[in-house]
């Protein structure tokens, strides 16, 4: 049986020889999920004939980035769009979000799929300060355009409110303000200062536990309006804690990229949903997972999940808000893509290293759908890096030069 195998750059400055484990995986057939609500952050893809500035201006690539949410939906996901996977305000503005989020709602419609879009106040200068009606008119701009084009608003967390709110009264005046005029309940999401360190402080207070106190009177206040939360704070007892907490109608999203095995298969009081960047990453193995969570199989449910956690943890280590470069990479290595570019100049985000690890981790993970192409690209990512493959190591990656 023939081996496949590549050589890798190691934190020693080596070059050693890495067999794969993986086979190739066949793609399941479309299912809808019936225990859990699964929704996957997608990423974007970048144009690589765009002659914008590609720290600014960078264009997509239509065709390949509405085929990766269709490759979602087959699987069983619903989409959640124009989220910070995306790179939603780091790489991707509003103007490019707004033709996003109709392109991928009408594509939704057409199979049949489950959307929710990211409504934000992005916007808004951040180079000028806002007031909180300011604030609120943006956020009403979003979610009106959302709406119309017939998507569910998640509604993302602001850096503008995290700017000019001085008290957890502001953030209520805000919401509340923009939770009294949708059309149908919405996603809430908070995300944690390690993902975006601009959001220090939400909710009005440094402290975790009373900014949850001050989320939680916002939703039971607006409970009506409010579909369920997504938090992504990376600790698993405060979601749970959370989800304890919370009315009975609002369900709880998890956002947590590092506990989401445990999270969402639950505990005796309850369990949470699932709106993940990582999913995008994952995509075949968590369905497969889901499945069987679907069919009774929780010992089926774990293994497979939990040999996903490696991978996980690596693409979502500090810097956190980097994790959309691996996340872009694998995509690239599995063909969905046909370069490793990124909006923004992203791809530059993580070290040789740090892909070189990420590779491994994949295989280890059963996530590299066809092995051969991904060994392939890979080769050709390292050689452009500098990295040798057959064996021939450069002496500068043996010396400390």
């Amino acid at each position: 049986m023939t081996r496949t195998s590549i050589f890798l750059p190691t934190s020693d400055r080596q070059v050693v020889e890495y067999v794969l484990q993986t086979k190739e995986i066949k793609q399941a057939e479309k299912v809808t999920f019936h225990k859990r609500i699964a929704f996957s952050a997608a990423h974007v893809v970048a144009d690589p004939f765009s002659t914008g500035d590609p720290l600014k201006d960078t264009g997509i690539d239509w065709e390949a980035t509405l085929n990766y949410r269709h490759f979602l939906w087959n699987l069983g996901f619903a989409v959640a769009e124009a989220m910070d996977t995306a790179q939603r305000g780091m790489g991707l503005e509003w103007s490019q979000a707004k033709t996003l989020i109709t392109r991928s709602v009408k594509e939704a419609q057409a199979v049949n799929g489950k959307i929710a879009c990211g409504a934000g106040t992005d916007q808004l200068d951040p180079n000028k300060p806002a007031t909180l009606d300011e604030i609120a008119i943006a956020y009403e701009e979003q979610c009106e355009h959302i709406e119309q084009a017939g998507g569910q608003v998640i509604l993302m967390a602001s850096r503008a409110l995290a700017r000019t709110a001085r008290s957890p009264e502001d953030y209520a005046y805000v919401y509340g303000r923009v939770l009294s005029q949708v059309s149908s309940p919405v996603i809430l999401h908070w995300l944690g200062e390690m993902f975006d360190p601009s959001l220090s402080g939400y909710w009005g207070s440094a402290n975790l536990n009373e900014a949850m106190s001050h989320c939680l009177d916002v939703i039971r206040e607006h409970q009506q309006r409010v579909d369920g939360i997504k938090i992504s704070l990376l600790d698993k007892q405060k979601e749970i804690v959370m989800r304890r907490q919370l009315p009975e109608s609002v369900k709880m999203y998890t956002g947590d990229d590092f506990n989401y095995p445990e999270l969402i298969e639950g505990d005796e009081v309850g369990y949470s949903h699932a709106l993940l960047g990582i999913f995008d990453a994952i995509a075949p193995t968590a369905a497969d997972a889901l499945n069987d969570l679907d069919a009774g199989d929780v010992a089926g449910y774990r293994r497979k999940m939990e040999k996903t956690l490696p991978l996980a943890r690596h693409i979502f280590q500090k810097p956190t808000f980097s994790y959309k470069t691996g996340i872009v990479f694998l995509a690239y290595l599995n063909g969905h893509q046909s370069h490793f570019r990124m909006v923004g100049g992203a791809e530059s985000a993580r070290s040789l290293l740090h892909l070189s690890q990420l590779f491994t981790l994949a295989d280890q993970a059963g996530v590299l759908t066809a092995p051969q192409l991904a060994t392939e690209r890979m080769q050709q990512w390292l050689k452009l890096s500098g990295i040798q493959q057959g064996g021939e190591t450069c002496s500068k990656y043996k010396l400390n030069v």
